[in-house]
């Protein structure tokens, strides 16, 4: 299973960190093993990574993201843009 990173900037990190289990329940589909990450430094980037269970789906979601994809990374606090690394 390839494991993807995913970077980005979010508006308040501890509002983000404590929607986890939303995260966790949005990856589900295609996704095991969220795990949350935050900068050292204090800066507002944070990343996640995950087990890819189901690789067309997550490029699917990553390459044209729905309005409730979109609506979601909102009350995540997420700023775009979001990069994505895939494990090769």
């Amino acid at each position: 299973m390839p494991k993807m990173v995913v970077t980005h900037r979010v508006r308040d990190v501890e509002q983000w960190v404590s929607l986890k289990a939303e995260r966790v329940a949005a990856f589900s589909p295609f996704a095991t093993n969220v795990t949350d990450h935050v900068a050292l430094d204090g800066s507002y980037t944070v990343a996640l990574t995950a087990d890819i269970h189901d690789m067309a789906a997550a490029q699917a979601v990553i390459a044209s993201p729905s309005p409730e994809v979109l609506a979601f990374e909102e009350r995540q606090g997420v700023i775009r843009p979001v990069t994505v690394y895939i494990e090769k």
